[in-house]
């Protein structure tokens, strides 16, 4: 199973990711919430990393977890304002 939870691209490129940091199994279930500007792909040299959470969830499952976090995911909006809240704009 992925640890991937939900992923979609933004029309100006970057990458909207709820991605499970917890280990598979393992509950409670921890979820980050990330921007990847990369659009998911490395330039030649760079290495593979996770960019900064914009926002976390914990839940019962993987679906509790998620569904903390998708009404921000699915909403470029409300991702602008957590990135600029925390000084990632």
């Amino acid at each position: 199973m992925s640890d991937i939870l939900y992923e979609r691209n933004q029309s100006s490129g970057p990458v909207v990711r709820v991605r499970r940091i917890s280990p598979e199994g393992e509950t409670p279930v921890r979820a980050v919430l990330e921007v990847d500007r990369r659009g998911g792909l490395l330039r030649r040299g760079q290495r593979a990393g996770s960019p900064p959470p914009i926002a976390q969830a914990t839940g019962d499952s993987d679906s509790a977890a998620l569904a903390q976090l998708l009404p921000f995911a699915m909403e470029d909006a409300e991702l602008a304002r957590l990135m600029r809240d925390r000084g990632l704009r």
